[in-house]
């Protein structure tokens, strides 16, 4: 991959570390969720939807209550009426979002000097706090003062790969770069009330969480190759983030996975993403729920076992919006897996970005 482009630089993400915070809120929600639908009959399909949707755990900043409860019980975050506003939730994201990502940061261990740290690219698309969140972890770790920070908000659950691709760009540019990319996520600020299904399973989906690598020319880690987008025809509401009064609102059409498997499917597609080689060995999926994930395994004929990291992560976590992919990369790292691959997200749009690395 690297011998392609020599001259340049080779850029590698050196390591990674994720952190999660303690508070499980997974099947509270359930209940809460459930209490909320009048219908029996519907009731039953959301139970049974739920024990379907692959995730057995999902983590919260907002703590328990005094008597140990979920944030949607008696005396939690959300128990004021109407639900707390967007002001509100954004006070917890600036508490809570920078020590989770100092969480993540701490795993890197000996691989993070700070005093080699030249690049810091942040993704963050669950708030917003200026001086932003880059500026808040440059000061805590100690960064110089020129460090050269990026923010990368609001662009959703691929904003990960979008961090990774720019810190490859930075390290070809700069072959003595070394970047230190974040991604935190507090997904769990935005519970809205609703008393339909489909909204109800979109918000079961998400979770809270943090990742941090290192990228640089260093021999070790994974190569990073180069990047993709694509962009769906006629797909600008089948995602959507808004910023509402009651915090950020979540439209999760069901058309997704449908959508995904027949562009995925196409083989034109496939030679964009893959080149003539086809479908690598390693595939990172964006574990954006059980469907995506089924509808990717299917589109590009893999087997079962060729997403079982990005079901392992769901199944873990849930979906921690743009830090999901690095958790999947994470894991592959973490077995050493060996191999090409292509490392996928899908978000707003509907759209999807890429980039293929070497193990």
């Amino acid at each position: 991959m690297c011998a392609m482009i020599t001259p340049l630089p080779c850029p590698r993400l050196n390591a990674l570390a994720t952190a999660v915070p303690g508070h499980d809120i997974h099947q509270a929600f359930i209940e809460w969720a459930t209490s909320r639908l009048g219908d029996e009959r519907v009731r039953a399909i959301f139970i049974r939807m739920a024990a379907r949707s692959g995730i057995d755990h999902r983590w919260s900043v907002l703590p328990p209550t005094g008597a140990g409860g979920s944030p949607v019980a008696a005396d939690g975050f959300y128990d004021v009426p109407g639900l707390p506003p967007t002001s509100v939730r954004m006070a917890a994201y600036a508490e809570h979002a920078p020590d989770l990502a100092m969480q993540a940061i701490a795993g890197l261990g000996d691989a993070l000097d700070p005093a080699r740290v030249t690049h810091l690219v942040v993704a963050s698309c669950t708030g917003f706090v200026a001086p932003g969140i880059d500026q808040i972890l440059a000061r805590r770790l100690g960064l110089s003062a020129t460090v050269e920070r990026v923010l990368i908000g609001f662009m959703g659950c691929y904003a990960g790969v979008t961090a990774l691709r720019t810190a490859r760009h930075i390290v070809r540019s700069e072959p003595g770069a070394v970047v230190l990319v974040v991604s935190v996520e507090l997904s769990t600020l935005h519970l809205s009330l609703a008393d339909a299904p489909e909204p109800l399973l979109a918000m079961l989906q998400f979770s809270d969480g943090a990742a941090a690598g290192i990228v640089s020319a260093a021999a070790s880690g994974l190569e990073l190759g180069e990047g993709r987008s694509l962009a769906l025809d006629d797909s600008e509401e089948l995602i959507r983030w808004d910023i509402g009064d009651k915090g950020f609102e979540m439209t999760l059409s069901g058309e997704v996975p449908g959508r995904l498997r027949e562009t995925l499917a196409r083989p034109d597609v496939q030679r964009e993403l893959f080149g003539d080689a086809g479908a690598p060995p390693l595939l990172a999926v964006h574990a954006g729920g059980r469907s995506v994930l089924d509808a990717v395994e299917h589109a590009l004929a893999v087997a079962p076992e060729a997403l079982g990291d990005s079901r392992a992560v769901l199944a873990r976590f849930g979906n921690m919006s743009s830090a999901t992919i690095l958790f999947v990369l994470t894991d592959m790292m973490a077995r050493g897996a060996r191999g090409d691959g292509l490392a996928i997200a899908f978000g707003p749009g509907l759209a999807a970005e890429a980039i293929r690395f070497r193990a």
